[in-house]
């Protein structure tokens, strides 16, 4: 455990809390996470989830746009559902930058855990992409990806960014239940 990853931790926790909260400032706060990471995960030759995090800190800018100037009136996104199209189309997407990225880290790498970190990876992007989108699916997703990625990071002695993801999991909990509560105040 590093001085680094010991900061990543804590700039973290503030960000999924501003998520939940929904507060914008989450974006730039989880940029300077993100970079935080890519380095600790590039250290730990976890590839995908170094790569993750650079598109993350992509995410990071589209979900600082979508929060602040998204939607019809350009004023942020609202908290909205997922079609059942959207759904299985990007959970197809999912699945298949799994196995693309995967196959890449798995042939092409000394990638440590090429196939399970691929495959939190490259779902992980499709929560992201849910979250910036103010998607209440994104919630349930976070949770089983969270609780894979502690699975993931206790094996590799990642004990405090496991310890961490597990209190991003009990995040995501609130932030899915605060998320429906809103969402279901808007279609009242």
């Amino acid at each position: 455990m590093s001085n680094l990853e010991i900061i990543a931790s804590a700039i973290g926790v503030l960000a999924v809390w501003l998520t939940v909260r929904q507060n914008r400032w989450c974006w730039p706060i989880g940029l300077v996470m993100v970079l935080m990471y890519a380095w600790i995960f590039f250290d730990g030759k976890l590839y995908s989830n170094m790569l993750l995090q650079g598109v993350y800190a992509a995410l990071q800018l589209y979900g600082w746009l979508q929060w602040t100037r998204g939607g019809a009136s350009h004023q942020g996104v609202q908290v909205s559902r997922l079609t059942s199209q959207g759904l299985i189309f990007s959970l197809a997407l999912g699945a298949t930058g799994a196995l693309a990225l995967g196959f890449l880290m798995a042939n092409y790498t000394d990638a440590t855990a090429p196939w399970q970190d691929a495959a939190l990876s490259a779902f992980s992007l499709v929560a992201q992409v849910w979250m910036a989108q103010k998607r209440v699916e994104c919630w349930p997703l976070w949770i089983v990806l969270d609780l894979l990625f502690v699975a993931l990071f206790l094996t590799y002695g990642m004990h405090l960014t496991a310890g961490l993801y597990a209190l991003f999991t009990l995040l995501a909990i609130s932030g899915w239940l605060t998320w429906q509560r809103d969402r279901a105040l808007v279609d009242a």
